[in-house]
């Protein structure tokens, strides 16, 4: 049972709330490149994604049958990763693009490239303590099942929900009102917190949650927690 001062359900972000790349990206995308035979730094690489990742369409795929989305998913990184190597001007010294990428893909799946942050468990070890349910609100896609099984992770949420399955992203507000309704929860009860100010933040809000930011690259707290 939640009293009246805690929320009834508790959503968190995934990737930079949760857990966060060892490294960055561009280290890699860097590495595996290599294993491939092109010597890229990662800096340029993460120059690069910055660029392909913010000019992406969203991981979300409204009206598609659920059996097509992980096919839709891959091609959709796969663009992303293309657009990076080109951007970095290094597209053209890969003799088997598609095999390079088969196997970038399949790293992220794994728990290799990830790191939990260390005030996550502790965390959500409270809140459960507490009777609060947990639930994750990503723009990620299918894999992230597997990563948060592997980083020992999913057994603490109730409720998983990704953007290419609801059909819309974050911060447009379907994603929350399709989590809310997994719990049978009013948006004043309950809470999301997040990495990202537009997506995170503002998206929440203005669905109706009581939203709160987390800064990473400051500090790496859940303060304000019941």
């Amino acid at each position: 049972m939640t009293n009246d001062k805690q929320p009834k359900v508790i959503f968190l972000d995934a990737v930079g709330t949760l857990f966060g790349i060892k490294g960055s990206v561009g280290e890699v995308y860097s590495a595996i490149a290599r294993g491939a035979g092109v010597d890229i730094s990662p800096e340029r690489l993460d120059e690069a994604f910055i660029q392909s990742f913010k000019t992406s369409s969203p991981l979300a795929f409204p009206g598609i049958d659920a059996a097509k989305i992980p096919e839709l998913e891959y091609q959709w990184w796969r663009a992303i990763a293309k657009e990076t190597f080109e951007g970095a001007g290094v597209l053209d010294r890969f003799s088997d693009f598609d095999a390079f990428f088969s196997q970038l893909y399949a790293y992220f799946t794994t728990d290799r490239p990830w790191y939990v942050y260390p005030d996550v468990v502790p965390a959500l070890e409270h809140w459960q303590q507490k009777g609060i349910q947990l639930g994750i609100i990503s723009n990620f896609d299918t894999r992230l099942y597997s990563v948060m099984e592997r980083l020992q992770l999913k057994d603490f949420f109730s409720s998983i929900t990704i953007s290419s399955k609801v059909g819309a992203a974050k911060p447009h507000s379907q994603i929350f009102l399709v989590a809310l309704q997994k719990h049978n929860c009013l948006a004043q009860q309950a809470w999301h917190i997040g990495d990202s100010l537009k997506e995170d933040y503002h998206g929440a809000k203005a669905a109706g949650l009581t939203s709160f930011l987390i800064k990473r690259s400051f500090s790496e707290i859940f303060r304000g927690s019941p």
